[in-house]
C-alpha cells in the first residue's frame, strides 16, 4: 500500500486535475542509475542519484537492496546489464574494470564476437607444444606396454620353472656371519681348524661327558632327562636326542644307550613305569678296567672325540682335492692345513645315529584293529568280506604308490671360469700356471708348525736389517753388544716384538747374511759387528729371494 503525501492532496485540489497520478510499475531502482527523469523529478522530493556514464572511469554508488517480487520480474529498468543485482552469478560490488569491460561488450557486440575468436583459436607455438606433447605420450605409452608384457612373460617363466622344480625343497635358512666365517676368525696360526658346528658338538660331548661321570661316580642310574638339564645349564644352548646321536655317530664306543623302565624319578612329570633312555660310560681303553671316570680319562675320551672330528673333515677336504682342476693329492700325515678355496664352515652336517626307542605297547586307536581283534567273534562270511576289501583297497592304492625323488646333491667342483675370459692365452702358459699354483698350495698345506714360524720371520727380515744398520749408524760404534740392538731395535721396529724374540731375528740374519754380520762372543756378552759399506739393497734383494725360495 502506497504512502499517501502532501504533494498529492495538493496536486487533487487543483481545478485541473482529477485522477490522480500513476505510479511507476518497476520501484527497484536499477544500479546503473537509467531511470528516468521525469519520475524523478515529479515522483519525490529526494535528489536524483547520479547516472553513469559509459565512459566514466568512476564506479557509481552502490544502491541499496531491495526485495525483488516474483511479477516485477519484466521490469524494464537495465535487462542487459550485466552487473545488475538480479543476476545471481554477478558479484555484490563489481570491480570497475569488471564494469567496464560488461559495457564495452555490450556496446560493441561484434567486437566480443572477433575477441572470443581470437581467443579459441590456439596460435601455432601451443600447437607445435602440443604435437610434441602427443608424440611423448604415445612413446612413453608404447614403452609401457612392452614393460609390461616383459614383466609378464618373466612371471610366466618363473612360474614354468618352479613347476619343474621339486616341489619338496628343504628349507635351508641363512647362518649367523659369526658361523659362516667361524674359521676365518681363528687366533693363532692357521691350521686343521674344525667348523663352527663340530665345535659346538664337542663341547656338548664334553658337558655330557662331566656330567656322567659325576653321575656315574655316585653309582647313580644315568637317564637323558639328567644329562639334558646339566649340559643345558652348562653351555646355556638346546640340547635334544638328535645331538646325542650325532655323538653316538662320531664316538661310537663312548656310551651304551638303552631303553629301560622303573627307574626311579623324582618328577612329577615321569612316571616310575615310562621307559627312560639311560645312559651308561664304557671304559675299555681308557679306564684301563676301572669302575670310574677320573680326569684323565675324561681328557682322553675328549681327544679322541676332537681326533675323529678332524678325520671327518679330512675326508671331505680329500673329496675337494680331488674334485679340483688339476686334482690335488696330500698325504693325510702331512696335511697341516686346509685348502684356501676349501670352506670350512660349510661341511656338511653329522648324521645322527639311531638310539634305542622305547618298546611299543600295543594299544587299540583304530576300528581296523579293533576288528582284527575281534575277528574270532566274527561270522566266517563276514570275515572273507573283509579280506576280499582289503584285496581291493591295496590293489587299487599299489600302482599310485612312487618313491619320492631324493633331491640332487649340489658338485663338489668349484664353477670353473667362463673361456671367453681366458680368450686368446696360450693354453702352455695356463698349464705352467696351475700346475704353479697346485705346487704352492701343495706346500702350503704340508708345512709344519716350525716352518711355518721361520717363514714369518723370514718376511720380517728385510725391514729389520734396515733397522739394524740405522742403529749403527746412529750409535756410530764399530760393534755393539746383544742387548743393546734387541733394545733400539725393539723400540724403532713396526711389528710388536719382545727383546726375546728380536734376538732370535738377529740370530736368524747372521746365518743368512754371514759376510755382513758377524756375532762375538766375549765372556758373557755377545757383541755385532756390523759391515756399514755394504750394499744396503743387494742385501734386501737377497733376503727377499730366500723367503720367496722357502714359501715355495
Amino acid at each position: 500500500m502506497a504512502q499517501s503525501r502532501v504533494t498529492d492532496f495538493y496536486a487533487r485540489r487543483r481545478p485541473g486535475l482529477t485522477a490522480p497520478r500513476a505510479k511507476s510499475a518497476c520501484l527497484t531502482p536499477s544500479p546503473s542509475g537509467l531511470v528516468p527523469t521525469e519520475l524523478t523529478r515529479s515522483s519525490s522530493r529526494k535528489r536524483a542519484r547520479p547516472s553513469t556514464e559509459s565512459g566514466s572511469d568512476h564506479p557509481a554508488p552502490p544502491a541499496r537492496r531491495r526485495l525483488r517480487l516474483p511479477g516485477l520480474d519484466s521490469c524494464p529498468s537495465s535487462p542487459a546489464d550485466p552487473s545488475s543485482p538480479a543476476d545471481p552469478d554477478s558479484p555484490v560490488n563489481p570491480s570497475p574494470v569488471k564494469r567496464i569491460k560488461s559495457t564495452a561488450v555490450s556496446e560493441a557486440p561484434g567486437l566480443s564476437a572477433t575477441v572470443q575468436q581470437q581467443d579459441k583459436v590456439p596460435s601455432k607455438d601451443s600447437l607445435s607444444e602440443l604435437q610434441s606433447c602427443l608424440r611423448r605420450a604415445r612413446k612413453l605409452g608404447a614403452q609401457a606396454r612392452a614393460l609390461r608384457a616383459r614383466v609378464q612373460e618373466n612371471a610366466v617363466e618363473s612360474c614354468t620353472s618352479d613347476a619343474k622344480e621339486p616341489t619338496e625343497q628343504p628349507c635351508v635358512e641363512k647362518v649367523p656371519a659369526y658361523q659362516r666365517f667361524h674359521a676365518l676368525a681363528q687366533p693363532g696360526p692357521p691350521g686343521l681348524v674344525l667348523p663352527y658346528k663340530y665345535q659346538v658338538l664337542a663341547e656338548m660331548f664334553r658337558s655330557m661327558d662331566t656330567i656322567v661321570s659325576m653321575l656315574h661316580n655316585r653309582s647313580e642310574t644315568v637317564t637323558f632327562a639328567k644329562v639334558k638339564q646339566g649340559v643345558q645349564d652348562m653351555m646355556r644352548k638346546r640340547f635334544e636326542e638328535r645331538n646325542v646321536g650325532q655323538i653316538k655317530t662320531v664316538y661310537p664306543t663312548s656310551y651304551c644307550f638303552r631303553q629301560e623302565c622303573n627307574v626311579p624319578t623324582f618328577k612329577d612329570n615321569i612316571k616310575r613305569s615310562d621307559y627312560q633312555l639311560t645312559i651308561e660310560p664304557l671304559l675299555g681303553q681308557e679306564g684301563g678296567g676301572a669302575t670310574q671316570l677320573t680326569a684323565t680319562c675324561l681328557l682322553q675320551r675328549r681327544q679322541v672325540f676332537r681326533q675323529n672330528l678332524v678325520e671327518r673333515v679330512k675326508e671331505h677336504h680329500k673329496a675337494f682335492l680331488a674334485s679340483l682342476n688339476p686334482p690335488m693329492a696330500v698325504p693325510e700325515d702331512q696335511l697341516t692345513r686346509w685348502h684356501p678355496r676349501f670352506n670350512v664352515d660349510e661341511v656338511p652336517d653329522i648324521e645322527p645315529a639311531e638310539l634305542p626307542q622305547p618298546p611299543v605297547t600295543e594299544k587299540l586307536t583304530t576300528a581296523q584293529e579293533v576288528l582284527a581283534r575281534a575277528r574270532n567273534l566274527m561270522s566266517p562270511k563276514m570275515e572273507r568280506a573283509l579280506s576280499n576289501l582289503a584285496l581291493r583297497s591295496a590293489e587299487l592304492g599299489s600302482p599310485g604308490s612312487s618313491s619320492p625323488a631324493l633331491p640332487a646333491t649340489p658338485p663338489a667342483t668349484p664353477p670353473a671360469a667362463s673361456p671367453s675370459a681366458l680368450k686368446g692365452v696360450s693354453q702352455a702358459l695356463l698349464e705352467r700356471i696351475r700346475a704353479k699354483e697346485v705346487q704352492k698350495q701343495l706346500a702350503q698345506m704340508t708345512r709344519c708348525p716350525e716352518q711355518e714360524l721361520r717363514l714369518q720371520r723370514l718376511e720380517r727380515l728385510p725391514e729389520l736389517a734396515r733397522v739394524l744398520r740405522g742403529v749403527f749408524v746412529s750409535e756410530r760404534k764399530p760393534a755393539l753388544t746383544m742387548e743393546v740392538v734387541c733394545a733400539r731395535m725393539v723400540d724403532s721396529c713396526q711389528a710388536a716384538l719382545s727383546s726375546g724374540e728380536m734376538e732370535k731375528h738377529v740370530l736368524l740374519l747372521a746365518e743368512l747374511l754371514p759376510d755382513w754380520l758377524s756375532l762375538h762372543r766375549i765372556r758373557t756378552d755377545t757383541y755385532i759387528k756390523l759391515d756399514k759399506a755394504a750394499d744396503l739393497a743387494g742385501l734386501t734383494a737377497r733376503l727377499t729371494h730366500r723367503v720367496h725360495t722357502e714359501g715355495l
